[in-house]
């Protein structure tokens, strides 16, 4: 009979459609290429064996051929089955009677069954889906975690309802970079993204769309924007959620600290001594004029309260502008300069 295949799904030759089906599930989430990455060329044979005793076992007419004629009966020629003839079979000459034993590739059965050849591989925005190991969003690699092979195994006990339920494909992270100007005053960007989508008549499509996000003043680094399922459609997979991640530009003049603006003006160490207006253009263009009549040592601050970054929760409040000064101390200084400073300095 060459290769049982009850045997290779452990499963008894009475085995009704959900037997099959869970004992496939089991062990193709066992054998995955992914899964085994230290013994791909063995997981992939037993990967391969295992779809190949499905796909024979789950229809009714190549059981019912391996049944009476074994494997040889599905991809060569038989003896004669008699008057009643092979099903959908045709005479062959020679007194043999051939069927035609169309098999599907064990990528398309697994996505078939679990609707999806690789949870990682759900494809790009503008790129194509990703098949076993193929690439997944934003060129991350198409490999099973072993999460992800453990919330299959856990639904498998559930049996033919398990492998039905749609499952969430993971979030699609993009960084999106702002200017600290569009983060002070507030923006609006479009985005446009390519994506692949399922028609109504089952057909795969891609589609282009134009997605419209408000930055609100004072956001930060780090503040996530989220598009429900606007990731790659697949059969059987609700599409993942198309997050952008804001990034802050650095800035010419300003560095942001929280809520506060930090500026760092260049002043000689006589305007540090005597006094010091600093001139600072703002990030929605204004300019303030700030008197400095304390002593400026290295270390000295001065505080500009209310004009800082706007509070998010709050925006109509802002943070304080913090000037920080980089003294220019002279290289060297004459006898008569020494002298005047010890008198000016002493009295």
């Amino acid at each position: 009979m060459g290769v049982d295949y009850y045997k290779v799904l452990q499963v008894d030759r009475n085995a009704k459609d959900d037997d099959l089906k869970k004992a496939y599930r089991k062990l193709a989430m066992k054998w995955h290429p992914d899964k085994n990455p230290n013994s791909k060329k063995e997981a992939e044979a037993k990967f391969k064996q295992i779809s190949e005793a499905y796909d024979v076992l789950s229809d009714p007419q190549k059981r019912a051929v391996y049944d009476q004629y074994g494997e040889e009966g599905l991809k060569g020629q038989v003896p004669p089955p008699g008057s009643g003839g092979f099903p959908g079979g045709s005479d062959g000459g020679g007194g043999f009677t051939s069927f035609r034993f169309n098999t599907r590739s064990p990528d398309d059965i697994f996505s078939e069954f679990f609707g999806f050849s690789s949870p990682f591989g759900m494809g790009d925005i503008g790129g194509s889906r990703g098949g076993m190991g193929g690439s997944s969003a934003f060129g991350r690699g198409g490999m099973f975690g072993e999460d992800i092979f453990s919330q299959f195994n856990r639904g498998a006990g559930g049996g033919a309802e398990a492998s039905s339920m749609p499952r969430k494909a993971a979030a699609i992270e993009r960084t999106l970079q702002c200017s600290l100007e569009d983060l002070y005053k507030g923006t609006t960007k479009k985005m446009k993204i390519s994506r692949d989508v399922v028609e109504s008549s089952g057909r795969p499509s891609t589609t282009e769309e134009i997605l419209t996000i408000e930055i609100k003043p004072g956001w930060k680094k780090g503040t996530k924007i989220t598009f429900p399922e606007k990731g790659n459609e697949q059969r059987g997979v609700i599409p993942s959620d198309l997050v952008f991640i804001i990034d802050e530009k650095p800035h010419s003049v300003f560095k942001r600290d929280g809520n506060d603006l930090v500026v760092t003006q260049k002043i000689s160490l006589v305007e540090a001594l005597t006094g010091y207006t600093a001139q600072i253009t703002t990030l929605d263009g204004r300019t303030l004029t700030v008197p400095v009549n304390s002593v400026i040592n290295p270390s000295y601050e001065e505080v500009v309260k209310g004009e800082g970054m706007p509070i998010p929760k709050e925006p109509s409040r802002k943070g304080n502008l913090r000037i920080k000064f980089n003294i220019k101390f002279p290289t060297r200084l004459t006898s008569e300069q020494k002298t005047g400073i010890k008198r000016l300095l002493s009295s």
